[in-house]
């Protein structure tokens, strides 16, 4: 790639050090396989640690109740961060305390307790980008509203 079209500063950005930087984070597994894991901007960091919402989404979306889910991180006094997690429920289901619990539990079981949700928020819809993803910077925005720093 030799760059954007017409954007200068966003080809400085992205080829940085004579690189592409796509803004993947990836990992290898013990046989050297690439897997990309989430995007560096969607990258939650609570207490320290790194939290990758596409791992938590997959669990979530695996529970039979949920249409739609989004992870984001929110506002946490003491973590800096928090997990959240919006979910768009199927028709005919509705939120409940159980299912809260029921989904923090498989979260926590698959991926360990920094990945589960620390709340979780059923929504009717969930904010798309034109190309129909979640749109995971205004969702973020409804809950960052009003504070010092957005990280």
């Amino acid at each position: 790639m030799r760059g954007y079209l017409n954007k200068p500063e966003q080809t400085e950005e992205a080829m940085a050090g004579g690189w592409l930087h796509t803004g993947d984070v990836g990992r290898f597994d013990d046989d050297g396989f690439l897997y990309i894991v989430d995007r560096k901007k969607d990258m939650i960091v609570s207490g320290g640690f790194n939290v990758f919402p596409r791992e938590a989404e997959d669990v979530i979306s695996a529970n039979e109740a949920v249409a739609q889910v989004a992870v984001i991180g929110v506002p946490d006094e003491k973590w800096g961060e928090a997990v959240k997690a919006v979910i768009v429920l199927k028709p005919g289901i509705e939120g409940s305390d159980a299912l809260i619990e029921e989904i923090t539990i498989q979260v926590k079981d698959a991926k360990g307790s920094v990945y589960a949700p620390k709340s979780i928020d059923f929504a009717e819809a969930i904010p798309s980008t034109p190309v129909g993803k979640p749109d995971k910077k205004a969702l973020r925005a409804l809950y960052w509203e009003g504070q010092g720093r957005q990280v």
